[in-house]
């Protein structure tokens, strides 16, 4: 069978989750930094959100047998997504992952504090790219063309809402993830204490 792009369903967020977590390492599998209750923490903070309260900017990766191996997902507009992210999500995972006391000291403190902290996905820096993006495909099904239909895809449904550009953040250790952004027309956009990340845009058509 060959993977085929469609919109994404209520019963592909169990694989969101999981590809999250295989995937949340810079690319590699992020599960052993993430044992127990942990293992859903990536994907409640870079997934499962963004299929909840914007399913229709939500693309999976099919396998052609009905299973997500890949998901491109995000919001057209930042500002009122973290908003909703407080608002309307978080309540809802909050009690399995609160906020750290003091400084992290383990990869789920971090992320943790992470889920938290909606409103440090606005940044003024970014108000020209009003929506952002995730995008994370299984390594088996990596190098087929299926990134860039995948993103094909999440960008046309923003232009086709008149979201004019897109914003995304990166490790910047993920050095094969630049070159598949560079190769799609995203440029660097240059932040202030951008930390371990790399901030990209582009127009969305």
């Amino acid at each position: 069978m060959n993977a085929v792009i469609r919109p994404y369903r209520p019963a592909d967020l169990p694989a969101l989750y999981d590809i999250c977590l295989r995937t949340g390492n810079a690319g590699a599998d992020a599960t052993a930094d993430y044992p127990g209750r942990d293992r859903e923490l990536l994907g409640a903070i870079f997934a499962a959100p963004y299929a909840v309260l914007e399913p229709e900017l939500a693309f999976v990766l099919d396998d052609g047998l009905g299973q997500p191996v890949g998901y491109v997902l995000g919001t057209g507009d930042t500002a009122m997504f973290a908003r909703r992210f407080r608002q309307e999500w978080l309540p809802t995972v909050a009690g399995r992952w609160p906020a750290p006391a003091g400084e992290p000291g383990t990869p789920g403190e971090t992320m943790a504090g992470l889920l938290h902290t909606p409103e440090r996905l606005v940044r003024p820096e970014l108000a020209g790219y009003p929506a952002h993006l995730h995008i994370d495909v299984l390594p088996d099904f990596q190098r087929g063309g299926h990134g860039r239909a995948l993103m094909e895809s999440f960008l046309g449904a923003l232009a086709g809402r008149g979201v004019p550009a897109v914003h995304l953040g990166m490790l910047s250790v993920n050095t094969p993830a630049r070159a598949f952004y560079d190769r799609l027309g995203f440029h660097e956009i240059a932040l202030p204490d951008a930390g371990v990340l790399t901030y990209l845009g582009r127009a969305t058509s």
